[in-house]
């Protein structure tokens, strides 16, 4: 039997989308985004070691929802590297689970970039920041956020990245609803909704860019957006309450992450965001509620062990 030798281990964050404009279908049922990205402090760990074979283990909260074949998109990223670089992928992959699943929060993608980033190391490959976008681009339209971090402007299907300047940390706090939600799903029912309007082309609201380039929490609550928010809540009305407790108890704003079910709530301060994670979770509209600041660093190796 082949003996585990040398360990990479990866760190990388949950996403909230604070503003995410959508577009009409396209011809090849994705629509054009304006997606504004900013990493929380939320992580997943990817732990990458030789193995006889390609196998995948996750721990943590909801790791009884996470697969463990080769849909698994931290799979599908060891896959890929290897094929480009005519590699065996014999690893284990393993996941600590810390990101909500299926939450709009970018858990599996996280997961992708992350496996991507530690095969990468584990394989010696030593592949440019370049060449590894263009593989996360081909996984996932979240994906190569996931290892770039930060803050960032997505278009197309929210894969091209610019790059964004925050001034300062925010405070999120991220009520977390017993059951998932399929994007796919909040798709067609935005599709749904929108099917007698007039959609228009997706864009960037200025004043949000600069109210995260200055760092100015009341501002950017003011114009936080999420177009797939009334998708989300057609398919789940309960997050209405959620939404409502979390402003209630205090919150500057409050939104459905991504296409949900995650709801986030911008707080003026980290002690203001403590006490609107615990009011929420009294309430009894959400199963956890966490606080977490952000901007935060993209996929990182944290350990790494010779072989």
């Amino acid at each position: 039997m082949r003996t585990e030798q040398g360990r990479v281990r990866v760190r990388v964050p949950a996403k909230v989308n604070v503003q995410l404009a959508v577009g009409a279908a396209r011809p090849d049922g994705f629509h054009d985004l304006a997606n504004v990205f900013l990493a929380v402090g939320l992580h997943d760990e990817i732990t990458v070691t030789p193995a006889d074979e390609l196998r995948i283990t996750c721990a943590g909260p909801d790791a009884g929802q996470v697969p463990l074949d080769r849909t698994n998109l931290a799979a599908r990223a060891a896959l890929a590297l290897a094929e480009r670089h005519g590699i065996d992928p014999r690893v284990h992959l393993h996941i600590d689970k810390d990101i909500p699943v299926a939450g709009g929060m970018a858990g599996g993608s996280a997961d992708g970039a992350g496996a991507l980033l530690a095969c990468d190391a584990l394989w010696s490959l030593g592949s440019t920041r370049e060449e590894l976008l263009a593989l996360c681009a081909e996984l996932g339209s979240d994906v190569p956020f996931s290892l770039i971090g930060g803050a960032a402007l997505g278009t197309g299907r929210g894969e091209l990245l610019t790059p964004l300047d925050v001034g300062g940390d925010f405070h999120w706090v991220f009520a977390v609803a017993d059951a998932g939600l399929s994007t796919p799903t909040v798709f067609r029912e935005f599709d749904r909704l929108a099917a007698h309007t007039d959609v228009p082309p997706p864009a960037a609201d200025p004043a949000l860019l600069d109210a995260l380039r200055t760092g100015d929490a009341t501002a950017l609550a003011a114009t936080l957006g999420n177009d797939l928010q009334p998708a989300a809540l057609a398919l789940r009305p309960a997050l209405s309450a959620t939404l409502a407790a979390g402003t209630a108890a205090g919150a500057l704003a409050a939104l459905v992450s991504g296409s949900g079910p995650t709801t986030a709530f911008l707080a003026k301060t980290a002690d203001d965001a403590e006490r609107v994670a615990r009011t929420l979770l009294a309430s009894g509209t959400c199963r956890t509620a966490r606080a977490a600041t952000s901007p935060a660093a993209g996929a990182t190796v944290v350990e790494r062990t010779a072989p």
